[in-house]
This record gives C-alpha cells, sequence and structure tokens, in this order.
C-alpha cells in the first residue's frame, strides 16, 4: 500500500489482517524517510494498540458471560435426584427380579430336579429374559427407572453383554460384535475374577494359618 507522506515522498506501508471484531489492520512491516518513519509509525501503532487493548476487555466479558450462561444451562439439564424415590425404586424392581427367579426355581423343583439343577435353570430363563427384552428395547426402559435395581441381578449383567452386540452388529462379526461386546461387562469380568483370586488366596493363607 503506498502513501504519500508530508513531503510528498512515497512510504510503504505493509498490512496484515487479523480476525477481530472491528477488523482492525495489524502494522508489520514500514519503510519510510527519517522522522516521518517515527511519527508515521506512532500513528499508526497508537489506534491499533488502543483497539486491542479495548478488544482484550471485552473478550474477558465476553468469555465470562459465556461461562456463566454454560453453568446456568448445565444447572438446567442436569437431572436432580431423589435418593429415597431412588432407593423406593431400585427395591422394587430387584424385587421383581427376584420373584420372578424364585418362581422358576420353585417350579423346577416341583418338576423333580434337584436344588442345583434347578438353579442352573434359573439362571439361564432369566439370562434368556433379559436378552429377549434387551433386543425389544424394553429391558433399558426398565433399567431406567429402577436403576440398580435392574443391573445389579443377573439380568442386569445380560443386558450388558447383549446390548453392545446389539448395537455393534452392523459392524461385523469381529470388528464389531467381537470386539464390542464385552465393552460394559468387561471390568466386570475382569475386577470380579481378580477379585475371587485375591479372596481365596486370603482363605487358603488363613486355613494353613488355622484361622478358618
Amino acid at each position: 500500500m503506498l502513501v504519500n507522506g508530508a513531503g510528498g515522498d512515497p512510504e510503504c506501508i505493509s498490512y496484515i489482517y487479523q480476525a477481530r471484531e472491528d477488523y482492525q489492520m495489524c502494522p508489520v512491516s514500514y519503510s519510510g524517510h527519517g522522522d516521518r518513519k517515527r511519527n508515521r509509525s506512532a500513528y499508526i501503532l497508537l489506534p491499533w494498540m488502543v483497539g486491542k487493548s479495548s478488544l482484550e476487555g471485552e473478550g474477558r466479558v465476553d468469555r465470562k458471560k459465556q461461562q456463566e450462561a454454560y453453568e446456568n444451562y448445565v444447572k438446567k439439564k442436569t437431572p436432580v435426584h431423589n435418593l429415597p424415590v431412588n432407593m423406593t425404586k431400585a427395591f422394587i424392581t430387584g424385587g421383581i427380579i427376584c420373584v420372578i427367579g424364585q418362581s422358576i426355581l420353585n417350579y423346577c423343583e416341583k418338576m423333580g430336579l434337584d436344588k442345583d439343577i434347578s438353579g442352573g435353570w434359573t439362571s439361564m430363563i432369566l439370562i434368556l429374559l433379559s436378552v429377549v427384552l434387551t433386543a425389544l428395547n424394553v429391558y433399558p426402559r426398565i433399567a431406567k427407572w429402577g436403576g440398580a435395581g435392574a443391573l445389579v441381578p443377573i439380568t442386569g449383567f445380560a443386558n450388558s453383554v447383549a446390548a453392545p452386540a446389539i448395537e455393534f452388529q452392523k459392524e461385523g462379526q469381529v470388528m464389531g460384535i467381537g470386539c464390542k461386546i464385552f465393552t460394559i461387562a468387561g471390568p466386570v469380568i475382569l475386577y470380579g475374577i481378580f477379585t475371587s483370586w485375591v479372596l481365596g488366596f486370603l482363605y487358603w493363607i488363613g486355613k494353613i494359618a488355622g484361622i478358618f
């Protein structure tokens, strides 16, 4: 950009544009003559520096307002939990599942099966019911309402295995179902086995020491 100085001599001023709200220009380099170069530099830089300071102040205010608005939005969207109500729902849901399991167990024993076999059939039927209800998108609704009452029993574990398999089946047998099926249940299996090993080891030490 060429401009004429006080004496009519051409002076070369180079700018780059920065993305600012008021689209001010930031001087990068300047070539002029003698004292006019210093005067011209002061004349160009001073308005830009003032504009920059005002923009920084406005930016801090805007960021503070945005933060406050975001915090208010989070407070509105975050559900408020009522502990007594949630405990009551969990108790009712878990109780119904246990009643169903006990009914199956009693029926199997009436059919002449021994206790261990009846317990195995009870577990398998509860798992089957959970998987079917998960496929029909019914069990997630039960878990949403009942919370831990639907997640703690064996039906909740079956749901945690079946849900990822159903969700990722479109990605294939290996990369979909094979890789994702234990996404939720994997930590339960890992730490469950590890905890049982630690408890078994402590029990073995206790038996050697004569504690048990």
